[in-house]
C-alpha cells in the first residue's frame, strides 16, 4: 500500500503551505495593516485587537484556499492543463478528505480568535466573521458558486476591502466611519486586480470548464481593462480623501504607486498564459507597496 504523502516528512508542511498559496497572503494582510494605521491615526489604536484581527483575517484566506483547491477539484476546474501554481487535490498530494479535515482546522482556528474579536466588539464581529467565512467556502463551493458566476471580483473587493478594514478598525476603535469605508475600496480595488490577471491567465481553461469568470464572459480585453481601471482608482483614493477633508496629506504619497504600476500595465498586454504568473507576483507587491506607503502616510 502507498504510504499517505501527506504523512511523509518534510513533505507534509510544503504540501499544505502549497495548498495555504502563501504569496496571496497579501490579500488579507495588506486591509489589515490600512485599517490599524487608520485606527492609529485618530487614537483608538488597539494593539491585541489588531493581532487578532490580523491572524483571523490571514486564517479566513487561508480556509478559503484550502476550500478553492477542494472544490475546483470536485467540479472539474482544475485540470492537468492549468496554468498557475500547483494546486495540491488536483496534483494528488491530498485527498479531499484530508483538504476538508484541513478547512475544519483552520476554520476552528478562526473561531478561537473570533471569540476574542466578538467579546471586544459585540455582534458586528459576529456579522463580519460570519459573512467572510460564508463567502469565502461559497466562493467555489455549493451548487451556485460565487467565483464560477463572475462574482468573484465583487465577492473580493467587498471582503478584501471596505470589510476588512472597516472591521479592523471597528475592533480596536469600536466606532467606525465613512472615510474608513471609502479608503478600504483601496486595497479591495489592488486584489481585484490581482484577481483579474488570474482570470486573465486561465481565460481558456476556465472557459472550457465551465467556470464563468468576467474574462470568460467578456473577454480578455475587459480583464485588462478592468486590471488598470482597479490600480488607477485605489492609488487615486487617498488623494480624493485629502481633497474632500484636508487631512493626512502625506498618505497621498500613494499615487505615485501608479508609476511603479506601469511595467505591470505593460507587461499585461503582450502576455498571456503562465507568463502572467510574474505580474501576478508584481501586483501582489503593489498592494504590499500600497498599504505600507497609505498607512505611513496617514500617521504621520
Amino acid at each position: 500500500m502507498a504510504q499517505d504523502p501527506l504523512l511523509e516528512p518534510p513533505g507534509a508542511v510544503s504540501v499544505w503551505l502549497l495548498a495555504a498559496r502563501p504569496k496571496t497572503l497579501w490579500a488579507s494582510i495588506a486591509p489589515v495593516v490600512v485599517g490599524t494605521a487608520m485606527a492609529f491615526g485618530d487614537g483608538g489604536f488597539h494593539a491585541p485587537a489588531a493581532l487578532v484581527a490580523l491572524a483571523c483575517s490571514v486564517l479566513i484566506q487561508v480556509a478559503t484556499n484550502f476550500a478553492n483547491d477542494l472544490f475546483d477539484y470536485q467540479k472539474g476546474a482544475d485540470t492537468e492543463a492549468r496554468q498557475g501554481p500547483l494546486r495540491v487535490t488536483q496534483a494528488g498530494l491530498a485527498t479531499p478528505g484530508m483538504m476538508k479535515r484541513g478547512i475544519l482546522v483552520v476554520l476552528l482556528l478562526t473561531l478561537l480568535g473570533g471569540l476574542y474579536l466578538i467579546w471586544r466588539g459585540g455582534w458586528p464581529a459576529v456579522l463580519i466573521g460570519v459573512l467572510s467565512v460564508a463567502c469565502g467556502m461559497l466562493y467555489t463551493g455549493g451548487p451556485r458558486p460565487l467565483g464560477y458566476m463572475g462574482l468573484g471580483d465583487l465577492f473580493v473587493l467587498i471582503f478584501f476591502g471596505p470589510v476588512a478594514v472597516a472591521g479592523t478598525f471597528y475592533v480596536q476603535a469600536l466606532t467606525v466611519n465613512a472615510t474608513v469605508i471609502v479608503a478600504g475600496l483601496a486595497p479591495g480595488l489592488l486584489s481585484v486586480a490581482i484577481l483579474a490577471v488570474n482570470n486573465l491567465r486561465d481565460v481558456h481553461e476556465d472557459a472550457r470548464t465551465g467556470k464563468r469568470t468576467l474574462a470568460v464572459r467578456f473577454g480578455p480585453g475587459f480583464a485588462r481593462a478592468e486590471y488598470i481601471i482597479a490600480v488607477v482608482v485605489a492609488c487615486l483614493l487617498p488623494l480624493l480623501l485629502y481633497l474632500s477633508s484636508g487631512r493626512h496629506p502625506y498618505s497621498v504619497a500613494t499615487v505615485a504607486v501608479v508609476v511603479v504600476a506601469v511595467p505591470a500595465f505593460r507587461r499585461l498586454f503582450v502576455l498571456d498564459g503562465p507568463l502572467l504568473n510574474p505580474v501576478l507576483a508584481y501586483t501582489a507587491k503593489l498592494l504590499l507597496l500600497y498599504s505600507a506607503v497609505f498607512s505611513i502616510g496617514w500617521v504621520l
